[in-house]
């Protein structure tokens, strides 16, 4: 993958989308691309120590290429041996190691999720189509966005696709009250070079209004808890339609331009739709 932008660890640090990863990308040089060496003793010097839920210690291998046996395959070789392939030079690659030390509880669990679903509840699709436990976990890998309330009224504005009141009629309120954190590092990449249409796959989780009084990482170790708790529950995470779109670029202070209320009125962007659900 040719690399669009180039790296510009102040740019990553300067913008509201990605400060869940702020602490960790703090820690690379300014110079240069992390390299598969950097987000590695990055990793070994995280406390408590990242691990599959197999049980074994993460860390960051070269990507292998042509037809791999099954356990060799990305999602068994990261649960059986704690090895996640990782190609060099890669943004995409990269913002998934950045959300492993963001979200390790979680990506663990999506993970397992993965490798049961491979060798027990699809094996008929072993080698096939992915299966809706696959595909829901896998959207929500690339594509998530988790969003925090601590007021119903809020989460039911954005389940029912009210944008323009949610996000500009209440924008105090979701300033104080609700918060957006992406998970999907394929969303991570695109916020890299964000335009108008790019939406998240949300998933609602309920909190207490001192949650949004805590400092960033006392906020992910709680999401990352939650999250883990969520998906690692074997009703959860089994259809699309659990996850809300969210457009991005109408969350207040993602974008200039939504400071001014028609921004709100591009219905080709604000769009009308299903209803979601909320995490419970």
């Amino acid at each position: 993958m040719k690399l669009t932008p180039e790296w510009d660890k102040q740019r990553l640090l300067s913008e509201a989308a990605y400060a869940p990863l702020h602490p960790f990308v703090d820690c690379f040089k300014e110079e240069c691309f992390p390299t598969l060496q950097d987000q590695n003793a990055l990793l070994a010097a995280q406390q408590p120590t990242i691990t599959t839920l197999s049980g074994h210690v993460l860390r960051f291998v070269p990507q292998e290429y042509g037809k791999l046996p099954f356990e060799a395959q990305y999602e068994p070789r990261c649960y059986l041996k704690g090895e996640v392939p990782t190609r060099e030079n890669n943004w995409h690659d990269l913002l998934n190691a950045l959300i492993w030390f963001v979200f390790p509880k979680a990506k663990a669990a999506i993970n397992q999720r993965h490798y049961l679903a491979l060798t027990t509840e699809d094996k008929a699709t072993l080698h096939s189509q992915r299966g809706t436990v696959r595909d829901t976990n896998t959207l929500f890998d690339e594509s998530g966005v988790v969003v925090v309330y601590a007021d119903d009224e809020l989460a039911a504005l954005l389940r029912n696709f009210q944008w323009k009141e949610l996000f500009w009629q209440r924008r105090a309120q979701v300033q104080s009250s609700m918060g957006f954190y992406l998970f999907g590092h394929g969303l991570y990449e695109k916020a890299l070079t964000p335009y108008v249409g790019m939406t998240g796959q949300g998933l609602l989780l309920p909190v207490a209004q001192e949650f949004f009084s805590w400092s960033m990482p006392q906020r992910m170790a709680h999401l990352d808890s939650m999250l883990a708790q969520y998906l690692n529950a074997p009703e959860h995470c089994r259809s699309t339609r659990e996850l809300t779109p969210v457009p991005l670029l109408g969350i207040p202070g993602w974008a200039a331009e939504n400071e001014h209320a028609a921004y709100y009125d591009n219905t080709h962007y604000f769009r009308s739709g299903r209803h979601g659900h909320s995490a419970k």
